[in-house]
């Protein structure tokens, strides 16, 4: 961890940064096909699948898109409209929805979100006091929206798909320039994205580079990578949520439905358990298993008082009743006292040790 980061605390006092829990976000878009009531079912499942926050994304189609880019055809079979502008503006919610949305979203205890994609939108959004904003990664090289959303003061989560590490320069630079509650995402902006391109072990630059909380965004097809990201210090793990992966839509494919964002959910969790001891720990139930597992040095066969031992007059074997093999050097060259038998095993007060120069070898 970079000695400078540090965790956020939103309004609602959910902290997110190291040493704290992962905060995963179900990341629910425009997968609600612009349907409020199906909107409030994701967040009701997601509130199921154990997230703690839904993320919504928010467009204005004027301020987002040029002309020549509403009227552009699009008749493909995920398309809701004929044209770019008429599909976007159809998987749209209003703000009054956006409104009712948060309003539930928090009555679950989740924190409601959104990335707001022109100015018109984040305006809009901000006027609903949301304690968290995510720029996208298509907007991390517009400066003047990063402005706009630096001016808010709210906590500001920052994916960096698309984006050289002098993007994310100019980025921060612009909106520390307001504040230092930032959460860099690790993002490839590819959908969905081949393992062999996640690259996760890039969250660690980011985080020494910035020296900020750093999460990931994943649009692989599994869940493996984004709980392994957690075991490699992910504060955030964000992830595309669909109630069925088959619903037209081009987000729905790289989407978990409900069951796979809940196993992610419990896989997370199982992860940050196993990372909660730092130190090497010898546990009093391994201890228990040592004594049966472990083995003792024992007689190899039947030896007579006053016999010095060699290698031939020993062995190992479980369980771990007398001198462990660990000791197995010292014990060689030391007479037995008494007789003894096969398979007896090797115990301190049986021998009679020459001590080596300068050491405290006990006898017994």
């Amino acid at each position: 961890m970079n000695r400078h980061e540090r965790s956020i605390t939103l309004r609602s006092g959910v902290k997110i940064g190291p040493g704290q829990p992962c905060f995963v976000v179900a990341e629910i878009g425009n997968n609600h096909q612009g349907e409020f009531a199906l909107a409030k079912r994701m967040v009701e499942e997601a509130a199921r699948a154990g997230v703690q926050a839904v993320k919504f994304q928010k467009r204005n189609m004027e301020a987002l898109l040029t002309r020549a880019g509403r009227e552009a055809a699009y008749n493909g079979r995920n398309s809701f409209g004929s044209t770019y502008g008429e599909h976007r503006l159809a998987l749209e919610l209003s703000v009054d929805d956006m409104a009712r949305l948060k309003e539930f979203t928090e009555s679950l205890g989740l924190v409601f979100f959104a990335s707001c994609w022109d100015e018109p939108s984040l305006i809009e959004m901000a006027e609903l006091d949301l304690e968290l904003l995510k720029i996208c990664s298509a907007d991390l090289v517009n400066v003047p929206l990063l402005r706009r959303y630096g001016e808010t003061g709210v906590p500001i989560i920052l994916s960096t798909g698309m984006s050289a590490f002098e993007d994310i320069d100019t980025a921060m630079a612009e909106l520390r320039r307001y504040h230092q509650e930032i959460i860099l995402l690790h993002c490839n902006s590819t959908y969905p994205c081949s393992e062999e391109h996640i690259g996760l072990p890039v969250m660690e630059s980011l985080r020494e580079r910035y020296g900020v909380p750093v999460g990931y965004s994943g649009h692989e097809r599994g869940i493996a990578p984004s709980v392994a990201a957690v075991a490699l210090g992910a504060c955030v793990v964000e992830r595309h949520f669909t109630l069925d992966k088959t619903m037209k839509g081009t987000d729905h494919q790289v989407s978990l439905e409900p069951g796979e964002l809940g196993q992610m959910v419990d896989m997370i969790r199982e992860v940050e358990r196993a990372m909660v001891i730092k130190g090497k720990k010898v546990f009093p139930e391994e201890q228990s298993a040592a004594k049966k597992l472990r083995k003792s040095i024992v007689f190899s066969r039947d030896l007579p008082a006053g016999h010095v031992l060699c290698e031939a007059d020993l062995t190992t074997r479980s369980p771990w009743v007398g001198i462990s093999p660990v000791h197995w050097d010292e014990v060689l060259g030391a007479t037995v006292k008494r007789p003894v038998k096969h398979e007896e095993p090797l115990q301190w007060d049986l021998l009679s040790l020459i001590p080596a120069v300068g050491s405290n070898v006990a006898t017994s």
